[in-house]
């Protein structure tokens, strides 16, 4: 017969045993002092990770800053006590991994990455931390938010970093090898893509859209939706591209959040000047000569680039009808930045075009 407030306990070996309900308490101490442990232990590490990219890759204080405060708030709850159930080697999770843990494409996935690591060991410390301390939950429950709105604007602050530093952009074209013309060009350097489809079917547009956005990725460009913010939003892209008849500014930002990049097609000085009071990120500067991607509109000229180049204050680029021809023409007008269709769509080398437009850009250094 069993005594009052014992329970039976199967060993490994099959033995029942009586604990003691007291033991049993100590038991589940210990177990959530490991998953304490290790969860502190993750988020200081994922956090350490990020705030050296913010500190020596963008030397950006704030950034850097917040991430500090952060580990040492983390650190506050990480107690003697709770280090003191550590068991590594006992550990079964010490083996476990995937293999995208084994790689990083670029320092934007590793970040991502690591902000992942982090909000997961949060929510974990918040639903244990309840079982620990009355205040644990709502301390972690509210770094968790601190780290969200921390990613959103890190992130945000990267895009707009590598959008300045862009001088040639890419605007897709329909070809039967997309993909193969895409990676092409990203092989040659360049950093900036915006897919563009006026015809496909949405459930076409989606599957492209998704496909690009990860090379685009793996590349560690920018990746843009033209026209289309429902799109932008169902692929995760970094932002959208908007022409003079599309939704306004104002609206798409409130859709998209503010860590995303917007852009505005312009073909005069009124047009470029409305674009920058309404908040676009960026400005397209042409159609510079006659295309037939945009038929029937007339050439806005190099005039409108020399105008650009004294008054525009965000990047800019100029478009339309540009290639290896004239763009020395352009660049002379005052252009930094160009971003171009055909000529890198339709190109039978477009990784040796892409580098040779870059080899021509890159001789001036853009002040907008």
């Amino acid at each position: 017969m069993k005594q009052a407030g014992c329970y039976d306990e199967k060993t490994n070996n099959g033995v029942v045993v009586m604990v003691e309900p007291n033991s049993q308490k100590q038991q589940m101490q210990h177990v959530i002092h490991r998953i304490l442990d290790a969860n502190l232990d993750r988020t200081r590490e994922g956090l350490r990770i990020i705030e050296e990219w913010c500190r020596f890759g963008l030397n950006n204080p704030h950034f850097a800053g917040e991430c500090k405060r952060l580990r040492q708030e983390i650190a506050q709850w990480h107690t003697a006590e709770i280090r003191a159930a550590r068991d590594t080697a006992g550990d079964t999770g010490t083996d476990l991994t995937h293999p995208q843990e084994e790689q990083r494409a670029n320092v934007s996935s590793l970040l991502q990455a690591n902000f992942c690591r982090v909000q997961e060991a949060l929510r974990v410390l918040e639903e244990y931390g309840k079982l620990y301390h009355p205040n644990m939950g709502k301390a972690f429950k509210l770094m968790r938010y601190q780290v969200y709105t921390l990613e959103s604007n890190l992130m945000g602050y990267q895009r707009h970093q590598l959008l300045w530093r862009s001088r040639l952009y890419l605007v897709t074209a329909p070809v039967e090898n997309l993909y193969h013309m895409v990676e092409a060009v990203l092989k040659g350097g360049l950093t900036l893509v915006q897919y563009r489809e006026k015809n496909a079917d949405d459930q076409v547009r989606l599957e492209q859209a998704q496909k690009l956005r990860q090379l685009c990725q793996n590349y560690g460009a920018l990746f843009i939706v033209n026209d289309r913010v429902d799109l932008a939003l169902a692929v995760d892209a970094d932002g959208v591209h908007l022409g003079q008849n599309d939704m306004p500014i104002a609206v798409a930002r409130q859709i998209l959040g503010p860590q995303r990049v917007i852009g505005r097609s312009t073909t005069n000085a009124e047009e470029m000047q409305a674009a920058i009071a309404e908040g676009a990120d960026y400005i397209g500067v042409g159609p510079v000569y006659e295309t037939p991607t945009k038929v029937g509109k007339a050439a806005a000229g190099l005039e409108y680039v020399s105008y650009a180049a004294k008054n525009c204050s965000i990047p800019w680029f100029a478009i339309g009808g540009i290639d290896t021809s004239n763009i020395n023409a352009v660049i002379d007008a005052g252009a930094p930045r160009v971003a171009v269709v055909r000529s890198l769509m339709q190109s039978e080398q477009p990784t040796l075009v892409t580098q040779y437009y870059l080899s021509q850009l890159n001789r001036v250094r853009p002040d907008n």
